[in-house]
């Protein structure tokens, strides 16, 4: 699987965050100013340095350390296992080499998302739109944060953040034996496995969780038609051909596509798994 990378637990990918971070906006305005040496300084225990700095600077320290230390986990318990597999949906934060943030929804029947071991979960992929903005962005950043919401029921929510890797549905299968037959069936056949290894996992709190009612509906899973995927809802493409009536025939330049490098990474990433897809993961 490639998954064990040699990064133990937290430390490195912590320092990595601390860094890429003195780069943002938000760090260079003169109020939120995080030297370099404070990151260093601070790079320890759970969260990030950038986390450490702050709470210093705000008097927050003992809360967020009392809450590290009793909700803060670098493994799933039992009780989150159960948590995952009773969720029927789930958010994905992904980024791309350069930090570029996309925060994406996924859904299916409870146990969609598996649970291998308390240190890897797995999702599936399922024919979308096209543009795979989660998929590329772990093909060049493999952090990711899953965010799973209890709505119903215990009004509580479970953060899952670690590191992604894509594979195959046959590689998946390898990996999960007992792959329920559902995924298989036409119009829910995954078309990719996003499988996660686990770095950090901690509660949400239910204060401001919205208790919401499940009501039954028809999902047209995989299917291409406008009117269930929600046709132009927000007026995007309205506008579009309204801005082009506007400027007239022969002034908008041609559009041409964009190269499909999706194939091309699955390849590369199938290559650096030779030998190793049917192992389970460490």
């Amino acid at each position: 699987m490639g998954l064990n990378r040699g990064r133990s637990a937290h430390g490195a990918r912590w320092r990595l965050r601390g860094r890429r971070n003195l780069g943002s906006p938000l760090v260079r305005r003169a109020d939120h100013q995080i030297a370099s040496a404070d990151l260093t300084r601070l790079a320890r225990g759970p969260g990030s340095p950038g986390e450490h700095v702050l709470q210093e600077r705000h008097g927050t320290g003992e809360r967020a350390r009392q809450f590290y230390d009793s909700q803060f986990s670098d493994q799933l318990t039992p009780k989150m296992m159960e948590f995952i597999g009773r969720m029927e949906m789930a958010f994905i934060a992904t980024s791309d080499g350069a930090g570029e943030c996309d925060c994406s929804f996924r859904a299916g029947p409870a146990g969609f998302v598996r649970v291998l071991s308390e240190r890897i979960i797995a999702y599936p992929e399922f024919r979308g739109n096209g543009v795979m903005a989660s998929l590329g962005n772990i093909a060049e950043n493999p952090h990711i944060g899953v965010f799973m919401v209890d709505f119903t029921r215990d009004l509580i929510g479970l953060h899952v953040n670690g590191s992604a890797e894509i594979v195959t549905p046959a590689q998946m299968q390898e990996l999960d034996r007992c792959l329920p037959e559902q995924a298989a069936r036409p119009g829910r056949r995954p078309v990719q496995w996003v499988v996660v290894q686990v770095n950090e996992a901690y509660v949400h709190c239910s204060k401001h969780i919205p208790k919401l009612t499940p009501q039954s509906r028809v999902r047209h899973w995989g299917t291409d038609n406008p009117r269930h995927k929600g046709g132009d809802y927000f007026g995007t493409g309205a506008r579009k051909a309204a801005a082009g009536r506007e400027a007239g025939p022969g002034s908008a330049r041609p559009s041409l596509p964009a190269p499909d490098l999706t194939a091309s990474v699955f390849l590369a990433a199938d290559a650096g798994r030779a030998g190793t897809a049917s192992r389970p993961p460490g």
